[in-house]
């Protein structure tokens, strides 16, 4: 009687052996700090463009830009590391990790109906991601 094992998925065979999973859990560790202090200076940056006028234009979109996507590539790291069987996160950091992209995508949704309020709405979202990404790190920490 032979068996018949499904074909590994892309994300195994991306990360075959325990190496790689080490490696990729370490740079989703310190990608994870980048991401945290990149959302904090975005947010605080977009707060005081809210505030000052003459602060706003594209250095702070700019830095928003660059803050959402590394947070959201912190998000597709964890994905792949779960995915492939061989890592298994606490499932609080994962919850974080879902409400993170769920509010990353909000963010962008209510883009439209905050015009004239963007920098407030950014800035709010920034540094309510980055205490996400914390609460994400106090998990894996216990």
């Amino acid at each position: 009687m032979s068996l018949h094992l499904p074909p590994p998925s892309p994300t195994t065979r991306l990360c075959k052996g325990a190496f790689e999973i080490e490696a990729l859990n370490t740079f989703h560790g310190y990608w994870g700090y980048l991401s945290i202090v990149a959302n904090a200076v975005a947010g605080v940056a977009a707060l005081l463009a809210w505030r000052i006028e003459r602060l706003r234009g594209r250095t702070v979109w700019a830095l928003t830009i660059a803050a959402e996507v590394a947070i959201l590539i912190q998000v597709l790291l964890g994905v792949i590391l779960v995915a492939s069987n061989k890592y298994e996160a606490p499932r609080f950091h994962m919850f974080y990790g879902f409400v993170i992209f769920i509010t990353v995508g909000l963010l962008f949704q209510y883009r439209a109906s905050m015009r004239g309020r963007l920098e407030m709405l950014y800035g709010f979202g920034g540094l309510f991601v980055m205490g996400l990404g914390i609460r994400a790190v106090l998990q894996v920490m216990k």
